[in-house]
């Protein structure tokens, strides 16, 4: 599917344009005729279009730019900005989850474990990936890769992208919710860097089984929250129609977390989201990931078990009637 294919509905100004542009061309070569001045023109009218619709989402357009089904996932950030990634298989109980991706790679010279979720690209992947949403077998696999690592002293970073963790009937008999919370709990012990990165959706227990970490960034047009939109306004006012809302409400987006001290970090985009240009949001995620984890190496691991507690437990406000 070309970027082009998929068109989310705040972007059909740039649409029309990028049509304008195409058909421009065509006449050029058809007629012979110079119109390099008119192409010039329409070219700068699509970017400052863009910057400004850019510039002015509202969360709920934060939340479709998340889900774009061109947005990068894991691999594409595996096979960018790592080197030399073995991919690791199995959580040596029950099976292989590939809607979690996880093995060793390197990031700058020096040797990482890497995990995150993997959404799928057509019906036939998001079927194999189970659109990003993994089983328990999924997480499991996450926390023995994540022991590994810490068993050499490697760090480790966590790439989430999923709309909640499985909820299905098997899902729930093979015990979601203990992986989830073994997941939250080992997490917050182990004495090696850790750096979550919000890449896309982050949502629910789901997201939090692997972004229980030292840093944790996101991308700018990514969002990170206890519930879906959705899931919210079905809830609450009994209408998923009222997701706008519900997302307002919600305080999800990169610039509220941050504010609120939830996330460290918001990495920026490219204008028009990662997935215009995936190689320059790719090195984005580099810099911010070698910066983050140099600064975190200098510290001793009981530092960073300690230091990783207090910044949970620092989260959020709350007032005694």
């Amino acid at each position: 599917m070309p970027p082009s294919a998929y068109t989310l509905d705040f972007e059909k100004p740039l649409q029309e344009l990028d049509r304008q542009i195409e058909e421009l061309k065509r006449l050029g070569e058809e007629r012979q005729i110079d119109v390099s001045t008119e192409l010039r023109l329409l070219t700068e009218k699509l970017t400052t279009v863009r910057e400004e619709i850019y510039k002015n989402l509202t969360p709920i357009q934060r939340v479709m730019v998340a889900r774009h089904p061109r947005r990068p996932y894991t691999l594409d950030y595996l096979s960018t900005i790592f080197t030399d990634f073995i991919e690791l298989h199995g959580d040596r109980l029950y099976m292989d989850d590939p809607a979690i991706v996880g093995g060793w790679a390197r990031l700058g010279g020096a040797s990482v474990m890497v995990i995150g979720h993997q959404k799928g690209r057509d019906t036939r992947d998001n079927i194999k990936r189970n659109f990003g949403m993994p089983h328990p077998e999924g997480y499991r696999k996450a926390l023995r890769l994540m022991q590994l690592a810490a068993r050499f002293g490697a760090p480790i970073i966590t790439l989430i992208d999923t709309p909640g963790a499985y909820p299905g009937l098997g899902a729930e008999e093979r015990g979601q919710s203990e992986a989830l919370a073994r997941n939250i709990l080992e997490m917050s012990l182990l004495p090696v860097p850790i750096v979550a990165v919000v890449v896309g959706e982050g949502g629910s227990g789901g997201a939090l089984a692997l972004g229980v970490a030292d840093r944790i960034l996101m991308f700018e047009n990514s969002v990170y929250s206890v519930i879906s939109p959705e899931g919210c306004a079905a809830i609450l006012w009994k209408d998923a129609g009222q997701r706008e809302r519900a997302s307002e409400a919600l305080k999800l987006t990169a610039s509220d977390l941050e504010r609120l001290k939830v996330i460290d970090e918001t990495i920026p985009e490219p204008v028009g989201g990662a997935h215009v240009d995936p190689d320059a949001a790719g090195e984005n995620l580099r810099a911010a990931l070698l910066r983050n984890l140099t600064e975190l190496r200098k510290l001793r691991p009981e530092k960073l078990v300690k230091r990783r507690a207090e910044k949970f437990a620092a989260m959020g406000d709350f007032a005694e009637a």
